[in-house]
């Protein structure tokens, strides 16, 4: 860290809002740089004042139980990303004239002068695995990189560390976005953009304009969903820089300026030569992991990422190979008397269900969890074809139950009336009832967890656990 940036937060009073995995870097960082540290935060759990204890023996000041009111004489505050706009103490910042960052506006101030450019990821769903197929790209062409964000490693770390980087793969959230005014990427994707965490924003048009700040100031490539008008209409919205491009992908064959799937094959006619007649091959389908259909476009969209940072196509191909997606994606578990179940406990909310229920043609569906305000109309209406049956699950489990009804009457629903963690084997037991040799069992609950389960990844293994049971014969 330079000396431009020690003198430049000496003495300075800053207010950390929240504690958790990015308020004690920030505070650390903070302290480090010779600032007056003040963290606040709602909770006063034994967790929060663990982490109370170990900041306050650096001397960085700390006050539990009372995340509302504005501490004397604060100059910044710096949010944890999860904060909402509407709490007390940013409009008591407002009203006093101090500014708020996010944790990723902090580590972008805090980059030096030769830090490694930004690729950055948003969307509704799949950015940490588009991320992680970018980075895993990067690296195939001999790029020092990280998977950073919103993910693994901390933006804070990546860019005080001592670990030299090429450039960055960074996941954002809506969130963090929306903390994060003068962020400016080399070139930023929106992968889709459908409903979610409007209690935290507000209404879906604010959701899509923190989403759409990641455009802002890209300086090589806006990358979008031809598919998602609502992302190709925020890069028209963006102040970019001049040459800036934007740059679609489509699972269909694609026209200049854009990345797409020609016969099997990723091809890109955006970073071409003569791309009005000229298209380069990337990759096979075959090589995107798992190649349903959303991931092969989270493979598009890291590979228009990487063409836009010069990485060859070969590069492209063998990064994606080395790809491997993380647990509870779309994972296959077993094969059981020639029915395929498969986890996707990661599709906890409507818009990652569909894109999972589209990947397969004949599927005993598990469902269900906390609909977190969802409506399953439209989700129901456009897989109603696939359905061979469903299995219900969790504590808004009606909602679906009701939405079949509607949309597809002819299909056989097992609603399960209880939530103890042993519902997932009967739920396993009864879907294998329902299936056939050909069928996918598929849990893509579009819900959340925690009714039943502390988190995605344990319904995942709950129901990893029950196939196998089914595997062995228990």
């Amino acid at each position: 860290m330079g000396s431009r940036q020690v003198t430049d937060w000496q003495g300075k009073y800053v207010t950390v809002a929240g504690l958790g995995v990015s308020g004690v870097p920030a505070a650390k960082v903070l302290h480090g740089l010779g600032a007056h540290v003040t963290v606040v935060n709602d909770g006063d759990d034994a967790r929060a004042r663990e982490q109370a204890a170990e900041l306050e023996a650096l001397g960085i000041t700390v006050r539990l139980g009372d995340g509302d009111s504005l501490p004397d004489g604060t100059e910044l505050i710096v949010t944890a990303p999860g904060w909402k706009p509407d709490k007390p103490l940013f409009a008591a910042a407002e009203q006093a004239g101090v500014p708020v960052w996010g944790d990723v506006e902090l580590a972008w101030r805090l980059r030096g002068p030769d830090a490694a450019p930004w690729l950055a990821v948003t969307g509704t769903n799949g950015k940490t695995t588009t991320v992680q197929m970018l980075a895993s790209i990067l690296k195939a062409a001999g790029l020092r990189t990280a998977a950073v964000g919103n993910i693994g490693v901390s933006l804070l770390d990546a860019v005080l560390g001592e670990e030299q980087y090429d450039v960055l793969a960074v996941e954002l959230s809506s969130y963090q976005l929306h903390w994060a005014p003068s962020l400016r990427a080399h070139s930023a994707a929106i992968l889709n953009l459908a409903p979610d965490h409007l209690d935290w924003h507000g209404s879906m048009e604010a959701y899509a304009a923190d989403k759409g700040r990641i455009y802002e100031g890209n300086r090589v490539a806006c990358v979008y969903n031809v598919a998602d008008k609502l992302t190709e209409d925020l890069v028209r919205e963006a102040d970019v820089e001049e040459g800036c491009r934007a740059i679609g992908f489509t699972l269909g064959t694609p026209g200049p300026s854009q990345l797409g799937v020609v016969d099997g094959i990723l091809v890109d006619r955006a970073f071409v030569e003569n791309r009005q007649k000229n298209a380069q091959e990337l990759a096979e389908v075959s090589d995107v992991n798992p190649p349903a259909p959303h991931n092969i476009a989270n493979a598009l969209a890291a590979a228009a990422l990487a063409r836009a940072f010069g990485v060859p196509a070969a590069a492209v191909r063998d990064g994606l190979r080395a790809f491997t997606p993380d647990a509870h994606r779309i994972a296959h578990v077993a094969d059981v008397d020639g029915v395929a179940y498969i986890d996707d406990s990661k599709a906890t909310n409507t818009h990652a269900a569909e894109a999972s229920l589209a990947a397969y043609e004949s599927i005993v569906w598990i469902a269900g969890g906390l609909a977190k305000g969802a409506t399953f109309d439209e989700l129901v209406a456009k897989s109603a074809k696939r359905l061979r049956g469903a299995v219900l699950i969790g504590a808004d489990r009606a909602l679906i139950r009701e939405a079949l009804a509607r949309h597809a009457p002819e299909v056989p629903v097992v609603d399960l009336d209880r939530t103890d963690t042993g519902a997932m084997l009967q739920a396993v037991q009864e879907a294998q009832r329902l299936a056939v040799a050909g069928d996918t069992v598929l849990l893509a609950p579009a819900c959340a967890s925690m009714d039943m389960f502390t988190n995605y990844n344990k319904r995942g293994d709950a129901f990893a656990e029950a196939v196998r049971e089914l595997d062995t014969g228990a």
